[in-house]
């Protein structure tokens, strides 16, 4: 399941880092912020933690955009979680 969520928010940063004026950026965060939700129940802060470690170094590989301030989507899981 871990290697479908990330391939879609690789799917969906990248869209937002390339599109940022689209109209669908915001159903696209929403998305995002989803998949934040459904990894923190699923596996905690490590969870969350080990997926934004891929997510990052694969969109600055290959994109070379950097896909940090979407962190703070997930602030709302857990208070250990601030970005």
């Amino acid at each position: 399941m871990d290697f479908m969520l990330e391939e879609e928010m690789i799917d969906l940063i990248t869209f937002c880092l390339q599109n940022q004026d689209s109209p669908d950026v915001a159903q696209k965060r929403q998305r995002m912020k989803e998949i934040g939700n459904e990894l923190f129940a699923d596996g905690g802060l490590d969870a969350l933690e080990n997926m934004f470690f891929a997510l990052e170094n694969r969109i600055k590989e290959e994109i070379g955009k950097d896909p940090r301030p979407f962190r703070a989507m997930w602030n709302e899981n857990t208070p250990e979680w601030k970005y």
